[in-house]
């Protein structure tokens, strides 16, 4: 991989990742600035939570697209498990830090799966880790209600499952690169949880609190 290959890697990757669909969203269907409503998020959860669950939808979308992109995209540059990898990366720090909102962007949830999907098409061993990892957000956001308290879960499971299905040690640090940021990018929510404060996504089997 020469160096033009690891620049255009890394641009494109970034960019991509950068593309602030939430904030695009709002500012075409009810021309607000996303940051400034609900969580202040520029992210899928924020986007249900103040667009609707059609746009929401869309731009959760969307952003897994982000991901799987630049991964798929670095194979145009010769790139092979290395570069995919930097792609990955550069995805999703261009949601979580994107240049187009002042690097003022999500929490990377979406990009991450979707850049775990990419790598996926290449490296069928982690197909399993990916897998089991989804299924764990889901059955900790069935048990919890909290999409943050899922979110970390399946940061932190991330590692753990790709330690025991990939043989690639690349891998293994890109998981544990993903769950730094995943953790770091949701500081506040944890401060929020400590508190008491933190939204609860209302799911009809789960007991409503007593009023009075």
């Amino acid at each position: 991989m020469g160096v033009i290959d690891l620049l255009l890697t890394v641009v494109a990757s970034y960019l991509i990742g950068s593309i602030p669909t939430a904030y695009l969203f709002g500012k075409w269907l009810k021309g607000i600035d996303i940051r400034e409503h609900g969580s202040g998020n520029v992210g899928a959860t924020n986007a249900f939570r103040v667009l609707g669950k059609g746009p929401g939808t869309i731009v959760l979308i969307i952003d897994i697209v982000k991901g799987v992109v630049p991964v798929l995209l670095a194979g145009v540059f010769h790139a092979q498990v290395p570069g995919r990898i930097l792609a990955a990366i550069m995805a999703v720090c261009g949601h979580n830090w994107t240049c187009f909102l002042n690097f003022r962007g999500g929490k990377g949830i979406a990009t991450t799966l979707g850049a775990l999907i990419g790598l996926t098409v290449v490296l069928p061993g982690i197909r399993l880790a990916v897998l089991f990892c989804v299924l764990g957000w889901v059955l900790c956001f069935l048990v919890t209600a909290y999409v943050s308290v899922s979110s970390i879960f399946a940061a932190i499971l991330l590692p753990v499952l790709m330690i025991i299905f990939a043989a690639d040690i690349s891998i293994v640090i890109l998981s544990i690169v993903l769950c730094l940021f995943v953790v770091f990018r949701h500081r506040p929510n944890i401060q929020r949880l400590f508190k008491g404060q933190e939204h609860k996504v209302p799911l009809p089997f789960h007991p409503r609190p007593r009023r009075g």
